[in-house]
């Protein structure tokens, strides 16, 4: 499906965008990785040449409007289209909010989470036109739902599926579709750069990656529904019910979250 398909991926240098990144270069699709880390990217880009496809790697702060430009105009020099966005680059929090001592952490969030999937695809939709593209938003069930524990984490992803949902709408007959990502928890270094209550790196994960879903599953259900155009994955079958739930007896769901955290799963 994805054979020759100019395909960005935001956050690409680790976890589900290293992986993406992976699997795809596997299907023969021409890759931009972005990312903030030159040293690791350089080395996923090796990786997916050596699979047989083309692959740039580019720094790249999604918090820079500037930059995020540069992503895309760096990618049409190279390749001349685009056919694929990945929204995927993110970071998370661990901290109870009355505990945390540096409330800047939610703008850090909010930058990266929310406004880099903005800017990227504000300049990345002119091309996407061109090609009937896809546009795909890597969030997460704290788009759904609150969790405790990540207040602006959620707030963040809130914010992604209100955007790229009221940007479907406006799509319409375009071409261009946009599919909305909810993983529940993935084993992935993200949660040992979650900022804690210091705003800075915790530097571990607080769950028992043995109970979580492989970043490899993961990616496998991304590719599949963006490939088949999908509106919307809701990753585990847990999340769907907890959905529904929500609609019945949101306060049911309250108390399974905050004992799911509390658990560690």
């Amino acid at each position: 499906m994805f054979k020759n398909n100019v395909a960005i991926i935001t956050g690409a240098s680790s976890g589900i965008g290293k992986e993406i990144a992976l699997h795809l270069a596997k299907q023969g699709a021409l890759l931009s990785l972005a990312a903030r880390d030159l040293t690791r990217l350089e080395k996923v880009a090796e990786e997916c040449s050596a699979a047989g496809t083309k692959a740039i790697a580019i720094q790249t702060d999604v918090t820079q409007k500037e930059q995020c430009k540069a992503l895309i105009e760096k990618t049409v020099s190279e390749y001349g289209r685009i056919d694929t966005l990945f929204n995927n680059a993110g970071i998370t929090m661990w901290a109870m909010f009355e505990e945390i001592e540096n409330i800047d952490m939610f703008e850090t969030i909010m930058k990266i989470n929310y406004f880099g999937s903005v800017y990227c695809t504000y300049f990345a939709l002119p091309y996407l036109k061109k090609t009937n593209g896809r546009l795909v938003g890597i969030s997460s069930i704290t788009g759904k739902t609150g969790v405790p524990t990540r207040t602006g984490y959620a707030a963040s992803k809130h914010a992604m599926a209100g955007f790229f949902d009221s940007l479907r709408i406006e799509l319409m007959n375009t071409g261009v579709t946009v599919t909305m990502i909810y993983p529940g928890f993935v084993v992935s270094e993200v949660r040992e750069r979650a900022l804690g209550i210091n705003g800075k790196p915790v530097g571990k994960s607080h769950l028992d990656e043995s109970k979580i879903m492989s970043t490899e599953e993961c990616v496998n259900r991304i590719i599949e529904a963006a490939s088949k155009r999908k509106r919307e994955l809701v990753m585990t079958s847990k999340a769907k019910i907890g959905m529904w739930l929500k609609l019945v007896s949101p306060g049911l769901v309250d108390k399974i979250a905050r004992k799911g955290i509390e658990k560690g799963l």
